[in-house]
């Protein structure tokens, strides 16, 4: 007798060996219906995988998470299906499940075009009409590199090569199509329904530049037609908001080919970085962190002692002078160890926390530079917290109150919360990482936020907190970021006399909120798609005259507003008052102000907002007075 257990506690029994499917039928034509893969003890299988013993089982819809991933690596074999149909000379690789779809490399003699797609997304449609089952089968390693070379898929007989081991290996079928995959599948190509295939990429065979240039396509794939929609919105909404396009729209910078990675910050741009610096540096201040600043360019011998030289030396730009070699900084924290080393601390001084927006450079490879969300010269609101292990929960608690004050007064109301723990190769005795582990998951709990476990994720010198935003569409960015660190300040000789005068090594917190303030900024230029909430605008109001008689009251107005501390601007044009208020609501202004004769002779003015409404006419002082409630309250 073989019992199975269910997900609701309810078992039922078998007198010999069945398949997952027998076992969903046995529970309801319905379900059987709706299968797509089972999980016995843990593990996906198919359908078609056989219970051979007792165990736990749960029956896989499409209404799991599980079940979408395998619906859309489905769809890549799908799409490889139809590619060597149509393509029958193009050759298979790799197809894996990435976020919201999947990709495709297929090597062929000529680029893939727009049409090609459509061809293909319309054969896929036909393979999927035509129900093929989807039949797996276990070959040995050399039969299953025979049998691709024979069918002239020689990158798929070289990754067979590749896997270390000996285990046999197992292919999918579906109809005269066949491929190499763990699985698993669903059972039928008709469960494959909806999908798109949206673009063609350039991607070297195994990641390598010196490997030759295979097709990456790269698709989409949902349950249902509604979820797609939704996905394909969310798209077009990302294409307007797309911080490259609106950076130069509203002039606020530039990226050009002689500073690769770099960024030219225009007088628009830079005000609104100053702004959220000068936030950053406000609110630091205002919770005992300390301001420094540290050189650029450091000897090579401190990047040896701190371990940045044997792990980040690739990502690193170097230089000599003197017969010695140096390293432009990638990161601030081994100068800020250099600066707690100055004269000898007590424990009665911990914590310290030192801030830094710290200007790093880092070689990035050129094709994963995008805009200014990754660049290889960043400013980071970087901090360090010195203090000793009792004092690590409190200071996560400090953190986490300030992190989420200042993501709320950016817009950023969802916050998303990973804990990292101990990977395999660590430094540090077990009994730290206890209480440091512990220190972190009581400061989350603390602090009310829920958060996901990433066991194993933690960096090799201590455990990590990750905090990520959702936009107003739905995006996920990771920005902050807490790392807990007890290894460089031991191998840069950091020291603090204890209670009873003993010499200890303080325990230092890594921690940024924004991240890189370049990536930030493109962040937010995305979420408000370039429509700043007022004390982040640039240029908060301007003011236009319709006609020359109101030059010197409109000019008066600017000199009030200014005086106010407001970002206001004049535009004097010879144009018609229509054409000035469009091509200002094109730079998304959050007010604009005319003056005609009326609000002259009243000595008043018109205002409008920045979706067009019309205020109506107002005194200077109740538009300012507006202003600095808006602006306190950072909406």
């Amino acid at each position: 007798m073989i019992a199975v257990r269910l997900p609701d506690g309810s078992e039922r029994n078998f007198n010999q060996p069945t398949s997952v499917i027998d076992v969903a039928s046995a529970i309801g034509p319905g379900l059987a219906r709706a299968a797509i893969a089972g999980k016995i003890n843990g593990k996906l299988v198919d359908v078609s995988s056989q219970i051979l013993g007792d165990c736990e089982l749960a029956i896989i819809t499409e209404k799991d998470v599980e079940g979408l991933e395998i619906v859309r690596h489905s769809c890549a074999h799908l799409l490889a299906h139809a590619v060597k149909e149509l393509f029958p000379d193009a050759q298979v690789t790799i197809g894996p499940v990435i976020d919201d779809g999947f990709y495709y490399d297929f090597a062929y003699k000529r680029s893939f075009t727009p049409e090609d797609l459509l061809a293909l997304e319309k054969r896929m449609l036909e393979i999927s009409k035509r129900d093929l089952k989807i039949e797996r089968r276990i070959l040995e390693r050399a039969e299953a590199i025979s049998f691709f070379r024979e069918q002239g898929e020689h990158y798929k007989a070289q990754i067979i090569e590749s896997i270390p081991g000996d285990e046999d290996l197992s292919l999918y079928s579906q109809g005269e199509f066949t491929d190499l995959c763990r699985g698993p599948h669903v059972p039928t190509t008709a469960k494959i329904r909806v999908f798109k295939l949206m673009k063609v990429a350039g991607a070297y065979w195994r990641g390598d530049s010196n490997n030759e240039m295979l097709q990456r396509i790269y698709g989409t794939a949902w349950i249902n037609k509604d979820d797609q929609k939704d996905y394909l919105h969310r798209l077009e909404e990302a294409e307007k908001r797309d911080h490259r396009k609106l950076g130069k729209q509203l002039n606020l910078f530039h990226t050009q080919d002689e500073a690769p990675g770099m960024v030219f910050w225009h007088p628009k741009g830079w005000i609104l970085w100053q702004q959220i610096e000068q936030y950053i540096r406000n609110i630091l201040s205002q919770n005992g962190y300390q301001e420094i600043r540290t050189p650029q360019i450091l000897d090579k011998n401190l990047w040896v002692r701190s371990g940045h030289w044997e792990n980040f030396r690739e990502n690193m730009f170097t230089t000599n002078s003197d017969e010695r070699d140096f390293a432009i900084k990638p990161m601030n924290c081994p100068g800020h160890v250099q600066i707690f080393n100055q004269g000898l601390r007590s424990y009665r001084e911990l914590p310290i926390r030192f801030s830094e927006f710290g200007s790093c450079h880092r070689n990035e490879a050129s094709g994963a530079l995008h805009g200014i969300m990754r660049v290889r010269a960043f400013t980071q609101d970087d901090a360090h917290i010195f203090c000793t292990e009792d004092q690590i929960q409190d200071e996560v608690v400090r953190f986490i109150d300030l992190l989420k004050i200042v993501y709320a007064d950016f817009g950023f109301k969802d916050l998303l919360v990973k804990l990292s723990t101990r990977p395999q190769k660590r430094v540090g005795s077990e009994m730290q990482w206890n209480r440091s582990e512990a220190a972190l998951e009581a400061a989350l709990n603390e602090a009310k936020l829920g958060w996901e476990l990433q066991p194993g994720e933690g960096a090799f010198y201590g455990p990590k907190i990750e905090f990520s935003l959702k936009d107003c569409i739905g995006r996920v960015w990771q920005c902050g970021t807490l790392q807990l660190d007890f290894s460089m300040p031991e191998r840069l000789g950091a020291q603090y006399v204890a209670e009873d005068n003993s010499r200890l090594v303080p325990v230092m917190l890594h921690r940024a909120i924004l991240g890189s303030l370049e990536r930030f900024i493109g962040i937010l230029i995305e979420n408000y798609a370039g429509a700043f909430p007022l004390w982040l605008s640039p240029e908060q109001v301007v003011v236009l005259n319709i006609s020359r008689g109101q030059v010197d009251y409109a000019q008066e107005v600017v000199t009030q507003l200014k005086h106010h501390g407001i970002r206001a601007s004049l535009d004097l044009r010879n144009e018609k008052i229509t054409y000035k208020i469009r091509e200002h609501s094109l730079q998304k202004l959050p007010y604009q102000i005319i003056v005609g004769d009326e609000e002259v002779r009243t000595n008043k003015i018109a205002v409008r907002n920045r979706v067009g409404e019309d205020l109506g006419q107002m005194t200077l002082q109740t538009l300012i007075e507006r202003f600095k409630e808006e602006l306190s309250s950072k909406v």
